[in-house]
């Protein structure tokens, strides 16, 4: 590669949608040559196999007597400082403000001004603890001090500019998808494990919070399976798990309902079932509705955050208001009843995907801003001895 950069990542390693967002983009990079550096507490879980340009460092926290709680984000800053030093880091693309765009503000102070920092927001950071006074000042100063600061969708960007004091542009860079992993499966085989031949499968996945809204998901299912017989699958773990259980097993729809967990391989999951479920109340993006997308899966979900900036309403999915799950149930049945416009919908999910989330395309837009910080020309054409190139 002509203008080789090195990397610094820091995210969240476990399960959520910034954590795969950091993971599939540093492999990405990895794979046009760039060498990246994973600085994390634990290897992030859908790093995958080795690549020679890929690092992992872990931050370990001393459990010191004299604080009351163990330093993470000390421990993280000095972790960072030390790998860009050693390792030569060009720049650090951390994901969230807090904790992250703060520790390596920090760390670019014991290294110096050479050492550029690129944020992403994906959310919670903004709608849940910019709200929060003891901290909306330290994630407004992180913000404004980063050399870039990006956000998943247009409406976190409105958000962002209006809970805090911003001074400064945001680029709107959406989520992706690796169409290697992600594409219309044939899952006959596993989809026999899930239900018979004349059942319809929904899916939801995710961490299972408030905000998901997954009881919704339960009354969505319910009223879909009394008039069509159908099978929910639940994938994840999270607060309102016991919630949602309880939920299904009051309903008498124990025996219709599997919770398969946390699923580190997740596309054969998406491409078995016919409709994804997606009722959250705030959703800055939506990432497995996007992987979704990819599978010819349509959406069924809410109008709330970022989703109807991917998924288009009644073209490859439907939308309503955050929690009208009666509406929600009745586009499930329509979708189902209608073999035409399911087909129909299935299709402009892929096309939608490709054309616009693709990882080539978004993988190019962050790389811009890389070489944008850090003042140097972009190079438009490679030697295409990586596995992906520019052409």
């Amino acid at each position: 590669m002509k203008d080789r950069l090195k990397i610094g990542i820091t995210c969240y390693p476990t399960l959520g949608g910034s954590g795969v967002v950091a993971t599939e983009l540093g492999k990405l990079l990895a794979e046009k040559g760039h060498e990246v550096h994973f600085i994390t507490h634990s290897m992030p879980f859908r790093l995958g196999r080795f690549h020679k340009n890929i690092f992992f460092h872990e931050v370990e926290v001393s459990d010191y007597y004299v604080f009351r709680y163990p330093p993470y984000d000390l421990a993280l800053a000095n972790k960072i400082s030390q790998v860009a030093k050693t390792e030569g880091l060009n720049l650090l693309h951390v994901h969230y403000a807090i904790p992250h765009a703060v520790c390596a503000l920090l760390a670019k102070q014991m290294v110096g001004d050479h050492l550029k920092v690129v944020t992403t927001l994906h959310g919670t950071d903004i709608t849940v603890l910019a709200a929060d006074q003891s901290l909306s000042n330290l994630i407004g100063y992180a913000i404004n001090h980063s050399d870039a600061v990006t956000a998943v969708s247009q409406d976190l960007i409105r958000e962002t500019v209006t809970r805090l004091d911003i001074t400064r542009p945001i680029d709107r860079i959406y989520n992706f998808f690796d169409k290697r992993v992600f594409y219309p499966r044939d899952v006959q085989s596993l989809r026999k494990e899930f239900a018979s031949p004349d059942e319809k499968i929904l899916l939801h996945m995710s961490n299972f919070r408030p905000v998901k809204r997954v009881t919704d998901v339960v009354d969505i299912f319910a009223k879909v399976n009394a008039e069509i017989p159908s099978r929910l699958v639940f994938v994840g773990e999270g607060p309102d798990l016991i919630r949602v259980m309880e939920k299904v097993k009051d309903l008498g729809l124990t025996n219709r309902v599997c919770f398969c967990g946390k699923q580190d391989d997740v596309a054969e999951l998406l491409s078995l079932s016919d409709v994804l479920l997606l009722p959250s109340e705030k959703e800055s993006f939506g990432l497995v509705a996007l992987e979704a997308m990819a599978c010819g899966v349509p959406t069924v979900g809410s109008l709330a955050g970022g989703i109807p900036e991917l998924v288009q309403d009644g073209v490859t999915g439907f939308l309503s208001p955050i929690g009208d799950t009666t509406a929600m149930a009745e586009q499930v049945i329509r979708l189902f009843k209608d073999e035409h416009l399911y087909q129909q919908m299935s299709q402009a999910c892929i096309e939608r995907a490709d054309h616009h989330f693709n990882y080539e395309k978004i993988g190019k837009e962050y790389e811009k801003i890389y070489y944008r910080v850090l003042g140097r020309p972009f190079p438009e054409e490679e030697d295409c001895h990586d596995s992906i190139c520019y052409t």
